[in-house]
C-alpha cells in the first residue's frame, strides 16, 4: 500500500498535469453532448430511428478510422495530434451547435458531422493512451494511469449532470456550444504538453500499409495482448448487450427508469472509488490482479436475472465499477511498461478495434435472444460468457505472471514460434 503523497507524486510533473487538463475538460464536455444531441435529434424529428442514424454513424466511423488514428500518434508527435484532433472536435460540435440553434439542422447534415466527429476521436484515442507514459517516470505509471481515470470519470459524472441541467434550462443547442468549448480549451492545454520524442525522425518514412503491418506484429507477438484483447471483445459485446438493451428492460417492470439511472450512476460512482483504490494499491502483477478483478464486472448481469431489486443492483453495480478500474488500470499500465513506446499507439489501436468491434453485435442480439430463451436467460448467458472471457484471459501464462518490476519491451520467444 502506497502513501498518499507517492500516489499524487505523477502531479509534480507539469507534461501530465497539462495532459489530465486537457482531457478532463473534454471528457465534461463529451458527457454533456449525449444528452444533448439525443434531445436536438428527438425535438428535430421526434424518430428514434432518426437518432439512432446520426448516433451510429459516430460510432461506424470510429471503428473504421481508428487502426489509421494509431499510425498517425506514432508518426507524429502526440501532443499535436491531440491539438488537431481537438480543434477540428470543436469545429465540428460547434457546427452542429450552430445548425440547432439556427434552426437549419437536418438529419443528414447531423449524420455527416457525427461521420467526421467519429474520424476525429478515432485520431485521438491512441494518442491519448500513448501519450501518458510519456509524461512520468515509469514506475508512477500506475498512479498516473489511475490519476487520469479518476479525473475523467469525476469529469463524466459532472458533465451527465451539467448535459441534463443545460437541455432543459437552455435547450440542446447550447449544451453542444459548450462541447464545442471545452474541446478548444482542451486543446490549449495540449499545447502546453512538451516531452522527448520516441521516435528516430531521421529513420525514412514507410507507407501507412507497412506501418499497420508492424503495429500488427507487436501487436499479436505477445500473447497476454491479444489473449486479453479477445477476451474482452466477448465481455464487452455480452455486457453492452445485457446492460444496454436487456437492463433498461428489466428495470422497466421492477425498479422503474429512474432506479436504473440510479445504478448507472452508482456504478459510475463505483469507477471513482476503484480509481482511487488503484492509486494506493501496489502489486507485484498487476494484471493477474486486473483480470480477477474482472468477475465483479459479472455481477449486474446475475442480479439483473435473479434478484433486480434496487438495493442489490446499487450494490452490484458499485462492485462492478470498482472492478472495471482495477483491470482497466492494470492493463493500460502493463502496455505503457511492456510495448515499445515508438509503436504502442499502434497497439492501443488494435486493442480499441478488437475491444469495441463485437459491441453493435451484442446489442443486436440481445433483443432476438430476449425473445428465444427470456430475458432472465439471456442475461445469465451473457453473464456466462464474460465469466468465460476472465477465465480465457486467465488461461494465459503471461497474463497470470507478468510483473510490474520486469519491464519487457521484447516479444515472449514462445509467442514468436507460434
Amino acid at each position: 500500500m502506497s502513501t498518499f503523497r507517492d500516489s499524487l507524486a505523477p502531479l509534480r510533473h507539469a507534461p501530465f498535469r497539462h495532459l489530465v487538463t486537457g482531457r478532463v475538460v473534454s471528457l465534461l464536455g463529451n458527457a454533456v453532448a449525449p444528452i444533448a444531441l439525443a434531445f436536438a435529434v428527438l425535438d428535430l424529428t421526434r424518430s428514434p430511428i432518426a437518432l439512432g442514424l446520426v448516433v451510429g454513424a459516430r460510432s461506424l466511423t470510429n471503428v473504421l478510422f481508428v487502426l489509421f488514428g494509431g499510425v498517425l500518434a506514432d508518426r507524429l508527435p502526440r501532443h499535436l495530434v491531440m491539438v488537431g484532433s481537438s480543434v477540428l472536435a470543436a469545429l465540428t460540435q460547434a457546427a452542429v451547435a450552430a445548425l440547432v440553434l439556427t434552426g437549419t439542422a437536418t438529419v443528414p447534415l447531423l449524420i455527416g458531422l457525427s461521420a467526421v466527429n467519429g474520424v476525429v476521436s478515432a485520431i485521438a484515442m491512441p494518442a491519448t493512451a500513448a501519450l501518458l507514459p510519456q509524461t512520468v517516470p515509469a514506475d508512477q505509471l500506475t498512479p498516473a494511469n489511475a490519476l487520469n481515470r479518476l479525473g475523467g470519470n469525476t469529469a463524466m459524472i459532472a458533465g451527465a449532470a451539467l448535459g441534463g441541467v443545460l437541455v432543459a434550462a437552455v435547450g440542446p443547442g447550447w449544451g453542444l456550444a459548450v462541447d464545442a468549448a471545452t474541446f478548444g480549451l482542451g486543446a490549449v492545454a495540449f499545447t502546453l504538453v512538451r516531452v522527448p520524442e520516441v521516435r528516430d525522425r531521421t529513420a525514412p518514412r514507410q507507407s501507412t500499409l507497412h506501418e499497420l503491418r508492424v503495429g500488427w506484429t507487436e501487436f499479436v507477438s505477445r500473447s497476454w495482448v491479444w489473449t486479453v484483447v479477445l477476451a474482452v471483445m466477448f465481455i464487452n459485446a455480452a455486457h453492452s448487450g445485457a446492460m444496454g438493451v436487456l437492463g433498461p428492460t428489466v428495470a422497466d417492470r421492477t425498479i422503474e427508469r429512474s432506479g436504473w439511472g440510479v445504478v448507472l450512476a452508482v456504478e459510475t460512482a463505483g469507477m471513482v472509488a476503484g480509481a482511487v483504490l488503484a492509486l494506493r494499491l501496489r502489486v507485484r502483477r498487476p494484471l493477474l490482479v486486473g483480470c480477477v478483478s474482472l468477475i465483479g464486472f459479472v455481477l449486474p448481469m446475475v442480479a439483473l436475472a435473479e434478484s433486480p431489486t434496487l438495493p442489490v443492483l446499487m450494490v452490484c453495480g458499485f462492485l462492478a465499477g470498482v472492478a472495471v478500474e482495477q483491470f482497466a488500470i492494470a492493463w493500460d499500465s502493463s502496455l505503457q511498461r511492456h510495448v515499445p513506446a515508438d509503436r504502442l499507439a499502434r497497439v492501443y489501436s488494435y486493442d480499441m478495434l478488437g475491444s469495441f468491434l463485437a459491441i453493435p453485435v451484442g446489442q443486436v442480439l440481445a433483443g432476438p435472444l430476449d425473445t428465444w430463451i427470456g430475458t432472465e436467460n439471456a442475461l445469465l448467458c451473457a453473464a456466462a460468457v464474460m465469466a468465460l472471457g476472465v477465465v480465457g484471459m486467465l488461461a494465459n501464462h503471461g497474463v497470470r505472471h507478468l510483473r510490474a518490476d520486469t519491464p519487457a519491451t521484447t516479444p515472449e520467444p514462445a509467442a514468436i514460434a507460434a
